[in-house]
């Protein structure tokens, strides 16, 4: 019997994701060298790690035969201090991602469903799908998640909400009314979890930690990958309620925060000057794509985040041709938008070659 026959069912059909392309591999199948690939598909910083960080890793290194602080007290009495909480609200992850994994571990079974929005972040429905629960989608509108259609899909097996703001991939971002009238409807048994993922890229974000104070059954997430430049590190946190947290703590693995990684992102809290010159290029390239996009009469989304979605016709298509002149975008039929690529905010070099290969790839 093929060794598929004693897997969960729910587990073989699961489509496993699919990350963006490397730039490795797309200079060999394409005979160039790695620094002549522009790579704006994957959401990352282009300005890369804080001088600090970098600094504090390679000191890391030097016991990199010890076991990490498997508690992560350095980190997580920074990170609460940063978000004016406890401690004892601070989750570490490997990546934000774990903790979404953590939180279906706690919830999730069978009989237990997660609500989402159409075209959230697509780990959501992968973690609903591998621990054999449902996954209630709900439609959006313009792309901006429909807090009050989200809030009526609850039902008595709803367990987990997510709500990814600003929302990847779509970069759309719901309010502070909107969410406060979603959690005034928010029954004792649901856990709300706000996935802000691109938070320090929001000039005015809404305050969703207050639910943390509050006691509330929330988690807010966020990571180190995006606006500090440590997605290779693997690191991010949730901030939740104590109950809440002490649940998480007792699904995560041991040591599941590694100390190189502890030590690159207690350095990056403490620059917050690299952040400020990350968000200044992000506004600077945000400005130049969409004032390209508008005047070439290209659909997009405004987005509020480090990318746009864009729409092109064929994005598949247009991922590949742009993919052989070096520039890598993705495509987004993974999302049900198989008519759209999303584009990371680079250099301002790289965004103006981006706009050069697009054009080149439109017109032929």
């Amino acid at each position: 019997m093929p060794i598929q026959g004693s897997a969960n069912q729910f587990v073989c059909d699961l489509v496993a994701y699919e990350p963006g392309k490397p730039v490795e591999e797309t200079a060999r199948e394409l005979g160039l060298r790695p620094e002549e690939i522009i790579k704006l598909a994957s959401n990352e910083n282009p300005l890369g790690p804080s001088p600090k960080a970098k600094e504090a890793m390679q000191t890391a290194i030097e016991e990199g035969h010890l076991y990490p602080d498997g508690g992560g007290w350095n980190l997580r009495n920074a990170i609460a201090e940063r978000c004016g909480v406890g401690m004892e609200h601070v989750v570490l992850g490997n990546g934000s991602n774990e903790i979404i994994e953590l939180l279906c571990h706690c919830f999730l079974n069978r009989e237990r469903s997660l609500v989402a929005s159409e075209h959230a972040f697509v780990v959501y429905k992968l973690m609903a799908t591998l621990f054999g629960a449902k996954y209630v989608e709900v439609a959006d509108s313009d792309f901006v998640h429909d807090l009050d259609a989200m809030a009526d899909a609850i039902t008595t097996d709803t367990r987990l909400v997510f709500i990814a703001n600003p929302n990847n991939p779509t970069g759309t971002l719901v309010g502070q009314t909107e969410i406060d009238r979603f959690m005034n409807r928010l029954p004792d048994h649901v856990v709300t979890v706000f996935d802000e993922a691109y938070y320090e890229f929001l000039s005015d974000p809404p305050d969703t930690v207050k639910y943390v104070r509050e006691g509330r059954n929330v988690c807010v997430m966020r990571t180190f990958s995006k606006a500090q430049g440590l997605a290779a590190l693997r690191i991010g946190y949730g901030i939740a309620s104590e109950p809440v947290a002490n649940l998480l703590h007792r699904a995560r693995q041991p040591f599941n925060a590694n100390g190189i990684a502890q030590a690159g992102a207690l350095a990056a809290l403490g620059d917050p000057e690299h952040v400020a010159r990350t968000v200044a290029n992000n506004d600077d390239g945000l400005s130049l794509l969409q004032d390209a996009f508008e005047k070439r009469g290209l659909r997009y989304v405004p987005s509020m985040a480090n990318f746009v979605l864009v729409e092109v016709g064929d994005g598949d298509e247009v991922f590949q041709k742009m993919l052989a002149h070096g520039v890598i975008v993705r495509a987004m039929r993974g999302y049900k938008l198989p008519g759209w690529v999303r584009i990371s905010v680079g250099t301002r070099a790289q965004n103006e070659r981006c706009l050069e290969v697009l054009d080149q790839v439109l017109s032929d």
